[in-house]
């Protein structure tokens, strides 16, 4: 029924189809006429009347200027250098004497002008080291933006001690490394780097948070600092950066580390994984690493997860760990395969950010502060946990 009520307006839905109208802005010109109907029922109409491949009508810009005219009254041979067209049925910019940019050509001088902005690198060439290993170096839950006042916690924590303490801790877990002969670091980011994800100084689900500073001071600071400790690990081996989406953050996380790899896309000595899938792998010798948050897949699932989702690497490494985040302590858990031989660890990390208000309330704190990194030696797995405390 409702098509044949289309039926009479064939010739304008034919004629606004041919200009490019969408169709949504053809309902309410028929609406106009009178004749009311639904988006399936124009759709159908569309397809039933030959009218769904209708080709448009390209519209050059001596065309367009004389529509300008004619729309608002200006002489035909206005000499202007850019001309918008604005109606009801497009908006457009006419330049004299050039072609209409397109999306397409808007995007990839955009993008061009992205890849342009970061700066370039010299690229670091290395000799070749005897009994090599590779530093996992993973500041969990920093929470940059987390206010906790001394008065109430016994203890203070902001954005300064934050940074300061991510710092300090990636000095001191290097010093502790400095009798092992690194070859790769892997440095982890996300996991609640950040304590909001909004302006609403909220988590990404709404929950309410004590902060300090606005949430772009927080970002800023974030960004600076991991260039901070990119710049340092860099100068010791390559670094492959690995993003871990949490929920804290979500969004504002994977946008620190996407503006990290924008930063460093010309770097040969940096790489990155910085997609939103919250179960990482990497292979390291004999060693296979998972990467999660820890607030999703159950920990017992972890292994299984590994062994369906990495199966090549699961088949060819003999040591399997998985290193999570989220509980600010430390748990560590060991799934056997046989009776001496541990199938997979499952490890919690500690976290250096300090205890805030509601923490304080319910009586979580008092777990060691303190950013820690793992050694693993191709042939052996994981040969050293560093622990830098606070």
């Amino acid at each position: 029924m409702s098509q044949k009520q289309i039926l009479p307006h064939k010739e304008l839905v034919s004629k606004l189809k041919k200009v490019g109208s969408s169709s949504f802005d053809i309902l309410k010109e028929l609406e106009k006429k009178g004749c009311h109907t639904s988006l399936r029922s124009l759709e159908r109409f569309f397809k039933n009347n030959n009218l769904s491949n209708i080709s448009v009508k390209k519209t050059t810009n001596d065309s367009l200027r004389e529509e300008v005219a004619e729309e608002f009254n200006l002489p035909e041979d206005i000499n202007a250098k850019v001309v918008w067209l604005k109606s009801k049925r497009m908006s457009a910019m006419i330049k004299v004497g050039e072609n209409i940019v397109s999306f397409e050509d808007m995007k990839k001088e955009f993008r061009d002008f992205a890849l342009n902005y970061s700066p370039s690198f010299k690229k670091i060439k290395r000799k070749a080291i005897k009994d090599p290993h590779c530093l996992v170096l993973d500041p969990a839950d920093i929470h940059i933006g987390k206010y906790s006042s001394i008065e109430e916690t016994g203890e203070a924590y902001n954005q300064e001690i934050a940074v300061n303490r991510v710092i300090e801790g990636t000095k001191g877990i290097l010093n502790k490394c400095a009798g092992f002969n690194i070859e790769k670091i892997v440095l982890v980011v996300g996991n609640d780097v950040l304590h909001t994800d909004n302006s609403k100084r909220t988590t990404t689900s709404g929950t309410p948070q004590d902060t300090d500073k606005n949430w772009y001071d927080n970002y800023i600071a974030a960004r600076d600092l991991y260039i901070n400790i990119i710049s340092i690990l860099k100068n010791i081996a390559d670094v492959t950066i690995i993003h871990c989406p949490s929920n804290h953050d979500y969004i504002t996380g994977w946008m620190l580390a996407d503006s990290l790899s924008c930063y460093y896309n010309k770097d040969r000595n940096v790489d990155f994984d910085v997609s939103m899938s919250h179960r990482k792998y990497f292979r390291y010798g004999k060693s296979l690493i998972g990467l999660s948050h820890g607030d999703g897949a159950k920990m017992d699932l972890l292994p299984l997860l590994m062994a369906e989702e990495s199966k090549n690497d699961w088949a060819d490494s003999k040591y399997r760990y998985w290193y999570l985040h989220h509980i600010h302590h430390f748990k560590k858990f060991k799934y056997q395969t046989g009776t001496d031989t541990p199938g997979c660890t499952v490890e919690f990390l500690r976290s250096p950010s300090g205890t805030d208000s509601w923490h304080h309330r319910n009586g979580y704190e008092h777990a060691p502060k303190a950013i820690e990194a793992f050694i693993h030696s191709k042939e052996f797995g994981q040969v050293a946990k560093v622990t830098h405390l606070f």
